[in-house]
């Protein structure tokens, strides 16, 4: 878009320069071009001239002269070209340049905003894994509209995408899971048992044991604990995928557990490490020396009653994932993994494989508000709010908004109230609301017997007011938007993006007629209007919201 023509421009003057003596090649495109923070000092700056004086050895403010020099020569681009501070280049457009963002919003329409800056990288994001003994909770609803949305970036901006479900079915949280089902198959049937005393709570384990009894009555009172294991994890993944798909959550692949174990992948990473002199036994448990590779303390990985820990199938897992040829491996935890994540990667780094490739987004818990107060929830005690009962109250749109309206590594207040109004108050509604606001412009203008525009006929030099160039500088941003959050794996950025773009839409609308008697006026906005709704449109859907039509 137009900054990359600000960017082609200088990489012009660059090499212009190179050629006349006034800079060496050694600085290829390594300057960036930026819109700078602060009103004032342009609508691009560069940091060319601090780039080059690290090779150069030169004052900056001389470099950032010559490179003034060379871009005063454009008369298309540029309206001035200042030089700030010790050598910053702010770049100031002719007004009229603005308006040409409109063109490749109507001819790309849905496509407005995607790019091939993946260049078909093949990488994996991970996320929900949430271990299938129970429904989904907040904290995972989170964890899916992350991983989800990050998903959404990649694939939107090239990447090749595998989106991947890591089942925990192995290890203490199912034997406890069975134990739980079991006693209350027993108690259902009137028989004696006794509850685990860190059993799992919830109703959903008496509908299990229920289904249970009405298949078989006591048919199952001698069976073994895989038996009840096996019924409950059954039960529990279909509402799970149910859940999933109810949000807008589809996964490419699923990967289990047990399939550590029963490929001997978990003996195979503690064979390797053994042979590297990196395993130890001390206690009667095996120890992986993660001293080596800068934790302050070495971790066990088996246990003295011989099951590994966390870690192990961890590490496995993550050999499969190279294995598996992906170039980047996108983790999303929570925050109760921060402490594990550092022994994963140097497991990663001991089998010798390439740890940069695994990144992990952490993200902060949700506290749910009602009231201004907050709701207290123990998943183990079962007296937490699933996902359903999130959506059935507040609805898709609002739940995927607000688990994105803050950085993943921030807390997130989620308060019911707000979520569910339909006021300017509710960022959701605000957001939604400007789209349904440009749609119902354009059935007022057909209703007046105005028709709609076409782009290539319209003369846009109408477009002069300052709320108008700010939409289209705004319009104008978004493709990079969309490339630097999936870069960064920041999908708050086009939350962020969406609510500046809307504000900047109510801010115009409650100033200015769209439909005015100036014929060429209101063909100018009526198209400014439809580039608007694109990209809010556009917007949306990148983050699985839908764009009404009508409110």
């Amino acid at each position: 878009m137009i900054r990359s023509q600000v960017k082609s421009l200088i990489d012009q003057c660059f090499q212009q320069g190179v050629g006349q003596g006034l800079w060496s090649e050694a600085a290829a495109s390594r300057y960036n071009v930026e819109v700078p923070r602060h009103e004032g000092q342009g609508d691009f700056s560069t940091n060319f001239a601090m780039v080059l004086v690290g090779k150069e050895k030169r004052n900056p403010r001389e470099i950032a002269s010559q490179l003034v020099d060379l871009l005063n020569k454009d008369d298309e681009l540029l309206d001035k070209v200042e030089i700030a501070g010790p050598g910053f280049v702010n770049l100031f457009l002719k007004p009229s340049v603005w308006s040409t963002v409109l063109a490749p919003i109507n001819e790309q329409g849905k496509d407005f905003g995607l790019s091939d800056v993946g260049k078909g990288k093949k990488v994996m994001v991970e996320f929900v894994s949430a271990n299938p003994t129970g429904p989904l909770s907040v904290g995972h609803g989170r964890n899916a509209i992350l991983g989800d949305t990050i998903a959404r970036l990649l694939k939107a901006t090239g990447h090749d995408v595998t989106r991947e479900y890591y089942f925990n079915d192995a290890g203490r949280q199912m034997r406890v899971l069975a134990d739980s089902l079991k006693a209350r198959y027993l108690e259902k049937l009137g028989l004696e048992n006794a509850f685990p005393e860190d059993g799992y709570q919830g109703d959903y384990i008496y509908k299990i044991a229920q289904a249970m009894i009405d298949e078989a009555g006591e048919g199952f009172k001698d069976a073994e604990q895989a038996v009840f294991r096996k019924r409950a994890q059954e039960a529990i993944f279909v509402d799970i995928d149910a859940t999933l798909k109810r949000i807008g959550i589809a996964f490419d692949s699923y990967y289990n557990e047990h399939t550590l174990y029963e490929g001997g992948m978990i003996e195979d990473v503690v064979a390797e490490l053994r042979s590297k002199d990196l395993v130890y036994e001390k206690e009667e448990a095996t120890w992986f020396k993660t001293s080596k590779f800068g934790q302050e303390q070495d971790r066990v990985i088996i246990k003295n009653t011989g099951e590994p820990t966390y870690r192990l199938p961890d590490i496995a897992y993550h050999r499969e994932k190279f294995r598996r040829g992906f170039d980047w491996m996108i983790n999303v935890f929570g925050a109760d993994h921060i402490a594990t994540v550092p022994d994963v990667l140097a497991g990663v780094e001991a089998l010798g494989l390439d740890k940069s490739k695994v990144h992990v987004v952490m993200y902060q818990f949700v506290t749910l508000l009602r009231d201004g107060k907050q709701i207290k929830m123990s998943t183990r005690k079962a007296t937490f709010v699933t996902v359903d009962e999130l959506v059935d109250e507040v609805g898709v749109d609002a739940l995927r908004f607000f688990f994105l309206m803050r950085k993943p590594d921030s807390q997130l207040e989620f308060d019911l109230e707000l979520a569910t109004a339909q006021s300017q108050e509710n960022p959701v509604y605000y957001v939604q609301y400007a789209h349904a606001r440009l749609c119902s412009i354009e059935r007022m203008a057909q209703e007046k017997g105005v028709s709609l525009p076409v782009l290539a006929e319209t003369d846009l030099s109408a477009l002069q007011a300052e709320e108008e160039y700010q939409l289209l500088k705004t319009l104008a941003s978004y493709p990079a938007l969309v490339a630097d959050a999936a870069t960064d794996l920041a999908p708050h950025r086009v939350i962020f993006f969406l609510m500046e773009l809307a504000g900047n839409f109510h801010s115009f609308y409650n100033k200015h007629k769209v439909v005015t008697e100036d014929q060429q006026l209101t063909a100018a906005r009526l198209c400014l209007c439809q580039g608007i709704k694109t990209v809010l449109a556009n917007g949306l859907d990148l983050v699985g919201l839908t764009a009404p039509e009508k409110m």
